[in-house]
C-alpha cells in the first residue's frame, strides 16, 4: 500500500538514529537540563537571530499549542484564529478544554488577513459592553496554514503591526515550518519570522524528528515559569535529552532545511502529475500538502492501492482529498501514484 496521508509516517532522519545509538548508554540529566538540549537551544537561537530569546522542547504540536495558549492567557482572555485554523478544527477542543475560547474570523486560503483582524479587534474595543465578553489577547496563525499556503513578509508584518497596535500577542504554529520556509514562494527566513511574532514553534515531528517541537520565545521569561506550566500540562519529559538531541542534530549543518527541500521537490512532481492527468486542484499550495478534487467513485478505486486523507465533501459527486509528501518521500512513490491515477 502506497501511503501519502501525512508527513509524520516515517521514523526520523538517519543522522538522528545514528546519534541516538552512539550515545544510548550515556547518562544525561533530565527535564531538558542536559548538554544536548543546551547545544540545540544555542543553535536555534543563533539561526533565529535572537540574542535574548529562549527555547523549550515539547513532545507534540497539540501539546505545544495548548501549553502556550493556556499559559499566556488569563481566565477571561481568548485566542483569535481563522475558521480553518488547526486549533479551531483538528485539536478536539484542546484549547477550549483549558477554559479559553477560540474566537474565529474568516480567512482567505487558510490565511488570516490583517484587515479582518484589525476590524475584529477594533469592534471589540469599540463595544461598550465588552467587559461582559472574553477579551482577545492572543492571535494564532500557522506557517504553513492548514491548506499548505504561506504568509509573505508583508502579510506577517501587517498582522504583527495590528497585534502591537491593539496590545495582543502573536503566536505562529510552525508544525510544518521547514516546508514553509524552503518552498519557492517564501520570501522570509527563520530569523525574520522569529522577529515578527512573540512566540512560535519549530516542528520536528513532521520534519525529520521521531517526535518533538521547539518552542521559541523572542524574550526570556516571556511566559513566567513556563517550564512549570509545561510540567503541569503533563508535557515535560523526564528524558528531555531525547528532544534536545534531535534538534541538536537537525540544526547542525542546516539539516532541518535541507531535508525539508525533498518534500517540496516531490510535491512539485506530484502536483504536475495531477494537472497533466486532468485533475483539479482545490487550492494551489506551494508546500508539501496537495489538495485535489476527485470523484467519489475514483476515490474508492484509488484507495485500493493508495492511502491518503479525506478533507471535506466538494459536491454530491466529488470530495477534496489531501496527499502529503515528506522529508523522506522517494521518487519511486510518486511514480507509483502516477500509475494508479
Amino acid at each position: 500500500m502506497l501511503k501519502l496521508d501525512s508527513d509524520y509516517m516515517e521514523g526520523c532522519h538517519p543522522n538522528i538514529l545514528e546519534k541516538l545509538a552512539e550515545i544510548n548508554f550515556e547518562k544525561n540529566a533530565g527535564y531538558g537540563t542536559d548538554g544536548y538540549s543546551k547545544s540545540a537551544k544555542e543553535k536555534i537561537l543563533k539561526a533565529c537571530g535572537l540574542e535574548n530569546g529562549d527555547v523549550y522542547f515539547i513532545s507534540g504540536g497539540t501539546q505545544a499549542n495548548m501549553t502556550i495558549i493556556s499559559s499566556i492567557l488569563k481566565p477571561y482572555e481568548s485566542v483569535v484564529a481563522v475558521e480553518s485554523g488547526h486549533i479551531s478544527t483538528h485539536e478536539a477542543g484542546a484549547i477550549e478544554a483549558t477554559g479559553h475560547k477560540v474566537s474565529t474570523i474568516s480567512g482567505v486560503d487558510g490565511k488570516m488577513e490583517a484587515k479582518n483582524l484589525s476590524r475584529f479587534l477594533k469592534d471589540f474595543n469599540d463595544d461598550e459592553n465588552n467587559e461582559h465578553t472574553v477579551f482577545p489577547k492572543l492571535v494564532y496563525i500557522s506557517m504553513p496554514t492548514e491548506f499548505g499556503t504561506i504568509y509573505s513578509k508583508r502579510e506577517l508584518e501587517e498582522i504583527y503591526n495590528v497585534c502591537q497596535k491593539y496590545n495582543v500577542y502573536l503566536m505562529v504554529d510552525g508544525a510544518r515550518l521547514g516546508y514553509g520556509l524552503v518552498c519557492d514562494e517564501c520570501d522570509m527566513d527563520i530569523s525574520f519570522l522569529a522577529n515578527s511574532c512573540d512566540i512560535f514553534y519549530i516542528g520536528g515531528t513532521k520534519v525529520g524528528a521521531l517526535f518533538g517541537e521547539a518552542i521559541v520565545m523572542k524574550e526570556k521569561d516571556f511566559i513566567p515559569h513556563f517550564k512549570t506550566m509545561i510540567k503541569q500540562r503533563g508535557a515535560l519529559l523526564a528524558k528531555g535529552w531525547l528532544l534536545g538531541l534531535q534538534f541538536d542534530v537537525l540544526f547542525s549543518d542546516n539539516l532541518y532545511f535541507k531535508i525539508a527541500e525533498n518534500a517540496i521537490d516531490k510535491a512539485k512532481k506530484l502536483k504536475k502529475i495531477f494537472i497533466e492527468k486532468g485533475y483539479k486542484l482545490y487550492i494551489n499550495s506551494p508546500t508539501n500538502q496537495i489538495f485535489v478534487i476527485i470523484e467519489n467513485e475514483k476515490i474508492k478505486k484509488l484507495r485500493e492501492n493508495v492511502s491518503f486523507s479525506f478533507w471535506e465533501k466538494y459536491d454530491g459527486k466529488s470530495s477534496i482529498v489531501r496527499f502529503v509528501t515528506s522529508w523522506a518521500t522517494k521518487d519511486e512513490e510518486i511514480e507509483k501514484l502516477e500509475k494508479y491515477l
